[in-house]
């Protein structure tokens, strides 16, 4: 189950939450509310009231922070969009949905062994500074000379 920002057990009411109020609880600015309705990311149209103004379900808010957390993940637009056009055509494509999500997943993965072999280096460079300082010769470290010196010294 999804949560959303306030009480847990605030209920949305019948009419519906303003889109301030849907900002709020979702914890997404209105701007974002409205880019999401544009880019094709919400499953079912927004309702509006007589004079037009949006008009937010709990579905709505439930939804909001799903596409809020994709992109949190660093899932690009085109696949939300993707995964949100599945959602909202109903049964029958949910291997299709599984798809789109084990595809970022992979894609996941990927991106967080290369900030592994990233975070090696720094601790590398790490050991080597704790090392100079205890030794006492820092100072040899990044010297603006020309002499050769081995990777690990700069």
């Amino acid at each position: 189950m999804v949560e959303v920002n306030g009480h847990p057990h605030e209920p949305v009411p019948e009419a519906g939450l303003s889109i301030a109020e849907a900002a709020r609880r979702t914890g997404v600015s209105v701007h974002t509310l409205r880019y999401y309705e544009r880019a094709g990311l919400v499953v079912t149209p927004v309702d509006r009231t007589y004079s037009g103004r949006r008009r937010y379900r709990a579905l709505d808010l439930k939804w909001i922070v799903v596409c809020t957390k994709l992109r949190a993940t660093g899932m690009p637009i085109k696949g939300i969009r993707r995964y949100a056009e599945l959602v909202a055509a109903g049964q029958g494509n949910e291997a299709e949905r599984l798809e789109v999500l084990e595809s970022h997943r992979d894609q996941l993965l990927a991106d967080f062994a290369e900030l592994q072999e990233h975070l090696q280096l720094i601790n590398r460079k790490i050991d080597v500074y704790r090392s100079r300082l205890a030794a006492g010769d820092a100072g040899e470290l990044w010297a603006p000379t020309r002499a050769a010196r081995t990777p690990d010294d700069r």
